[in-house]
C-alpha cells in the first residue's frame, strides 16, 4: 500500500541523446511507461558537472505512469546510481560519466529529490542515501526553499512539474 499518492519523477542529465534514449529505455524497463516526458532544457546554471560530463548539457524529465511508494527514493536512487555506471561502462561516450540520472517524485505538496550527499537541509533515508523536498506547492504554484537548486526555480521547469501534478491531483495515475 503506498503511504501517499506521488509520482515518479526522474531527471536525466547528459550532452548525448543516445544517452537519454538508453536511460528511458532502461527506466521504462524497470519502472513502467512514462506518462509525461518534458522537453530537453539547456542545462546552463551551473558547470558543476562540465569536468566529468562535457559542455552543452541538458536536462529531461520523465514522470511515470504508475504510482509509486514514496518511501523507496532511497532505493530508487541506489537503482539508477547503477544503470549511470553500466551505461558508463559501455564506453560509447568519451566522458567519464556521459549520464546522470536523478529520481524525485511529486505529490500534492511537494517535489522530493533523493541525493547521495548529506547536507544541512536534507535527511538521511538509511543506506547512504539522503533526501530533500526540493519545492513546494502553496497558492496554485511550486515555490522554491532556500536551498533549491537554480535550474528547479525555472519556470519552463515549474510548468513541467505542474503538468506532472495534475495529473496526479486528476487521479490519472491509477491513484484514488
Amino acid at each position: 500500500m503506498l503511504s501517499a499518492p506521488a509520482i515518479r519523477l526522474l531527471a536525466v542529465i547528459t550532452r548525448h541523446s543516445a544517452a537519454l534514449d538508453w536511460a528511458m529505455e532502461r527506466a521504462t524497463e524497470q519502472w513502467g511507461p512514462v506518462a509525461l516526458k518534458s522537453e530537453s532544457f539547456a542545462f546552463t546554471e551551473t558547470d558543476y558537472y562540465e569536468a566529468t560530463m562535457g559542455a552543452g548539457l541538458t536536462k529531461t524529465f520523465l514522470a511515470f505512469e504508475q504510482p509509486a511508494d514514496p518511501g523507496d527514493v532511497g532505493r530508487w536512487k541506489h537503482q539508477t546510481g547503477g544503470w549511470e555506471r553500466d551505461y558508463a561502462q559501455l564506453a560509447r561516450h568519451a566522458e567519464p560519466r556521459p549520464l546522470n540520472l536523478d529520481p524525485g517524485y511529486i505529490t500534492l505538496a511537494k517535489l522530493v529529490l533523493a541525493s547521495t550527499k548529506d547536507h544541512a537541509h536534507r535527511i538521511y533515508l538509511g543506506d547512504g542515501m539522503f533526501a530533500e523536498v526540493t519545492l513546494y506547492f502553496k497558492g496554485g504554484q511550486w515555490l522554491p526553499r532556500e536551498w533549491t537548486f537554480p535550474d528547479y526555480r525555472r519556470d519552463d521547469y515549474q510548468r513541467f512539474f505542474l503538468q506532472v501534478r495534475q495529473r496526479l491531483r486528476g487521479g490519472k495515475a491509477g491513484l484514488p
